[in-house]
């Protein structure tokens, strides 16, 4: 990993893992765009479940009631969720603007890229938006636990519908992670 080395970009010449001028920051900006395109996505999630009653009516029977704090919990982790995906959103928008900065589109001269700030940007990004896909699991484990009720209450309905959950999103996660770990030591 070169620490603060300063590399070439130009979005008019193709990227090749090869290149020695590195015009992969248009590579860069694309990701960048993903990441935002998704953080918005589960944004749009975050604000329909919190503009959902989690008190408005159960499946469970009354002795496996989720209680108030569960309740409280969907909306707490709703926030965190929201603010994840919004510092992830709001990081990723200013690296694009200050690529964009440094090489205006249309400017036919390659522009200088600090690649170690834009590598702990994108970071700090994807760290971002893997918290925001925790919280956005949890706010879901615990709305499942208010509509079909407690996990520990025995019934199999709860633990049926979270287990996908619990098991297919942090996969996701590790994926992802692995991804920007690699993406980020190139």
């Amino acid at each position: 990993m070169d620490n603060g080395e300063i590399y070439e970009y130009d979005d008019q010449r193709p990227w090749s893992p090869g290149s020695a001028s590195g015009g992969g920051t248009s590579i860069h900006v694309t990701a960048l765009d993903g990441i935002i395109n998704v953080n918005s996505l589960f944004t749009l999630a975050v604000f329909v479940g919190l503009a959902w009653n989690p008190s408005g009516g159960t499946l469970a029977s009354s002795d496996c009631t989720a209680g108030n704090q569960v309740a409280e919990n969907v909306v707490s982790f709703h926030v965190f969720a929201f603010a994840s995906f919004l510092f992830s959103s709001l990081v990723a928008l200013c690296l694009k603007q200050a690529i964009r900065l440094v090489h205006p589109p249309g400017t036919p001269r390659a522009a200088r890229v600090n690649r170690a700030l834009l590598r702990a940007g994108i970071l700090a990004s994807a760290v971002g938006s893997v918290f925001g896909c925790g919280f956005l699991m949890l706010a879901l484990v615990n709305v499942v636990q208010v509509k079909l009720g407690r996990l520990g209450c025995g019934g199999s309905a709860s633990a049926g519908a979270i287990a996908p959950l619990v098991t297919l999103v942090p996969a996701a996660m590790l994926i992802y992670t692995a991804i920007v770990f690699y993406a980020f030591t190139r």
